[in-house]
């Protein structure tokens, strides 16, 4: 039983790592055992340094979200507050808890008769129990601020690494020696440094804030770090390293907007926010396709031609692609309406809800809808750009 075991996991282990899949033809694993320039080749073994890495990236979170971001936040006046507390009452937490917690017309006629309250207050009492569950916007405004650091100084780094990359300024050059291409110790901390950034978001989405795309941002973090993982493992490093460095350059102007939306500075929110949207269609509809895509797909060809896993290297680019036309549009949409109407719109998937209708209710009752729960209402939504690789 255990010799069937262990035959059956060689057999899978052989196919996980065939060459006839990773590797162009005529070339296989023992070509790597040199050592090479600087840390030699990329192989498989060196991911697992990334975990620990990663444990060490979250505490640096922590410790910079505590000592660093939150007196940030204070001093922007930010308060240390949640939202406002919905007025306690058995019968609507049973039915929150128990039922629904956006009840219909029906159910809001029959509550407000058992209640003698005005149905307009129940549907505000709701408003305030769904905000109460959410974070303050000192939370927010915490994890932004680390996500705006990382990305700006790892951006900061790609360019100076890639300045000096001869790849940089000819692409050809991803694919000269290929894929005999020695790791440079700078290429390789960038490299890992980005794996483990994202590994440390896979940890954090189970602390940070719940959203509505929570499964959608499990599912990017995933893709993004299989996207990583798999062009470290073939030696797809070079032209990696331009993806990454594309990706962020956008990155940290959307986090910057959403510092400036939860500091309550709109104009300065606005403007950011325009910004990265215009950086984010130009590098992601034009520089990715005519720059990115080009030389994985026809200099590489030209060079060193296709195997399998060349195809699906350049397949789950083109699907990259494919998103970044879907999130340009959504992202131009919201620009065009702060250019428009003078501020950012509010993004579907925002954490805290805010409504005009809940304006009207504070001048007609009181109690629980005399105080605002939108809390800093996040027009920007926490992760309207994460959704999307390498990038986030």
């Amino acid at each position: 039983m255990a010799t069937a075991a262990a035959g059956a996991l060689g057999l899978l282990w052989g196919w996980l790592w065939s060459e006839r899949f990773w590797l162009p033809q005529n070339v296989s694993w023992a070509n790597f055992e040199g050592q090479g320039d600087g840390y030699g080749y990329p192989r498989a073994r060196h991911i697992l340094s990334v975990f620990p890495l990663a444990a060490g990236v979250f505490s640096v979170r922590l410790l910079f979200e505590r000592f660093i971001a939150k007196p940030c936040a204070l001093h922007v006046g930010i308060q240390d507050s949640g939202p406002y507390q919905a007025q306690p009452n058995a019968i609507l937490e049973k039915v929150f808890m128990s039922i629904t917690k956006y009840p219909d017309e029906k159910r809001l006629e029959g509550l407000s008769k058992q209640l003698d309250w005005d149905v307009r207050k129940i549907q505000c009492w709701f408003r305030h129990r769904r905000n109460q569950d959410k974070p303050p916007t000192l939370t927010k405004f915490c994890e932004s601020m680390w996500r705006f650091t990382f990305y700006l100084c790892i951006f900061c780094y790609g360019i100076r690494f890639l300045w000096s990359s001869p790849w940089f300024w000819d692409t050809r050059q991803c694919w000269h020696s290929y894929p005999y291409q020695p790791l440079t110790s700078g290429l390789y901390y960038y490299y890992i440094m980005e794996l483990a950034f994202y590994w440390s978001l896979m940890f954090s989405q189970f602390t940070d804030i719940k959203r509505k795309d929570f499964l959608i941002m499990f599912l990017h973090h995933l893709a993004t770090i299989g996207l990583i993982t798999f062009s470290y493992i073939n030696n797809m490093v070079r032209v990696g390293t331009l993806v990454l460095c594309l990706h962020d350059v956008s990155d940290f102007l959307l986090e910057a907007a959403k510092l400036a939306n939860y500091a309550k500075y709109q104009r300065l929110c606005d403007t950011l926010f325009v910004i990265f949207s215009a950086v984010f269609v130009v590098t992601r509809l034009g520089i990715y396709p005519f720059w990115i895509l080009n030389t994985t797909l026809f200099e590489s060809w030209e060079i060193i031609g296709p195997y399998r896993s060349w195809w699906l290297f350049n397949g789950l680019l083109l699907v990259l692609q494919v998103l970044h036309v879907i999130w340009s549009y959504l992202i131009a949409r919201i620009a065009f309406k702060a250019l428009i109407r003078g501020k950012v719109s509010k993004d579907d998937r925002s954490d805290v809800e805010s409504s005009s209708e809940e304006e009207d209710i504070t001048t007609s009752t009181k109690g629980p809808c005399g105080h605002s729960s939108s809390n800093g209402a996040n027009r920007v939504n926490g992760h309207m750009g994460g959704s999307y690789w390498a990038e986030e």
